[in-house]
């Protein structure tokens, strides 16, 4: 049996079409875009396209700034230290609103900035595993509020938020507002032009491209103090040499992601169900979230009675590659805190499994995919002494 890959929300395979692009920025045209000479400007037709790609596919305007970094990780970090530097430190404002169910990035990234002296809310999801506009009316204040910063898709459940409603509520309060748009991508449409959100963060290799590469929407008008100083590239808002190769990459794959998003919604979304409904018929099995309100890939399971770990091992033994959640606490023995800010059930919060596909999955995959999942809830339900005693 061929190894079947459903963690696609952790990375994603580079689509072969864009390393064929990337490939003669390594040996060929190689140049540093900053230099003068041919080597660096024959670099700067091919870049500018790329570019003209990532404005296009979030909606951006040509005032709007896109800075080029290393991944959403870092743009997240830029926002919330530069706001912390600019609105926080020496006010006029005092805190930061985010929500229980953000990426580590963000959380990590926020206990830090309290340890400096910030004040940090943390936002309740509710039952649908979302904030909604009441809750956050709740939490901001237009004196004290400098930054919202929200998910438009969780990385874990695929849920997806209500961001142009949110964006709206802070705009209407003069609060900024920040949206790690990570696990939107080439999945549902995203467009700044619509939604007025003031900074966005996303990264290449979740939608198809390189890894190691992402970018950082700043809506004009704003500015935002350096993460990185050096030298002037990006205008001065990112310091570092920026990576050609990796930038043509992201380039077409993000024109790609958004030019696949009818499939990703139809034909995706049909594989995820179909998988779905087989996960759904084995015995003591749950799925977090309503299908309708989340992204059309990703599917976060409960098997009652199976430690979330000890099933990861056993489907990559059987060729099914998985995840117990987000990529970046994989190795956490804590219980699933999105499970937790959702009020499941201590009982289940250990045992989670997402499977999240792409435009590169089969049918064929899916139901194979499908048997193993059934066989190993089997196997490992015969062997496990809590969901004996459950019974």
């Amino acid at each position: 049996m061929n190894k079947i890959y459903l963690d696609n929300n952790a990375t994603t395979i580079v689509d072969p079409r864009v390393k064929e692009a990337m490939e003669p920025f390594f040996c060929q045209q190689y140049g540093n875009p900053n230099s003068l000479h041919s080597f660096g400007t024959e670099t700067h037709p091919a870049m500018r396209l790329a570019m003209d790609r990532l404005y296009a596919g979030i909606g951006a305007g040509d005032e709007d700034d896109i800075i080029i970094n290393s991944c959403a990780c870092e743009g997240n970090n830029h926002v919330l230290k530069g706001v912390y530097f600019d609105l926080i430190r020496n006010g006029p404002k005092s805190e930061i609103v985010t929500t229980q169910v953000e990426h580590p990035c963000v959380l990590n990234c926020c206990a830090f900035l309290e340890s400096l002296g910030a004040k940090v809310k943390y936002m309740p999801v509710n039952a649908d595993g979302i904030v909604d506009g009441d809750t956050l009316r709740q939490y901001i204040h237009p004196d004290r509020t400098a930054l919202v910063s929200i998910m438009w898709a969780n990385n874990e459940t695929g849920l997806v938020f209500p961001v142009q409603e949110l964006a709206k509520i802070c705009r209407e309060n003069g609060v900024l507002f920040h949206t790690d748009a990570v696990q939107a991508i080439g999945k549902i449409a995203v467009d700044v032009g619509r939604v007025p959100v003031d900074f966005l963060t996303f990264s290449a290799h979740k939608f198809h491209g390189p890894k190691g590469i992402g970018g950082l929407f700043i809506r004009k008008g704003l500015k935002l103090t350096p993460l990185l100083h050096g030298g002037e590239q990006m205008g001065g808002k990112r310091a570092g040499t920026v990576n050609v190769p990796y930038l043509i990459g992201m380039g077409l794959a993000m024109e790609m992601a958004v030019g696949n998003l009818a499939y990703e919604d139809s034909s995706v979304r049909r594989l995820r169900d179909r998988l779905e409904d087989t996960i759904l018929a084995i015995p003591d099995t749950m799925v977090v979230g309503k299908r309708e309100l989340r992204t059309p890939n990703t599917i976060l399971a409960s098997f009652r009675g199976i430690e979330g770990e000890a099933m990861i091992w056993d489907l990559n033994a059987n060729g099914v590659a998985a995840s117990t959640g987000s990529a970046c606490a994989s190795e956490s023995l804590e219980p699933n805190p999105t499970f937790v800010a959702m009020g499941i059930s201590d009982d289940l919060a250990h045992t989670s499994i997402r499977f999240s596909l792409s435009r590169f999955s089969t049918a064929e995959e899916i139901d194979q995919a499908a048997e193993v999942i059934r066989q190993s809830a089997q196997r490992l339900r015969a062997i496990s002494s809590t969901y004996k005693n459950d019974k």
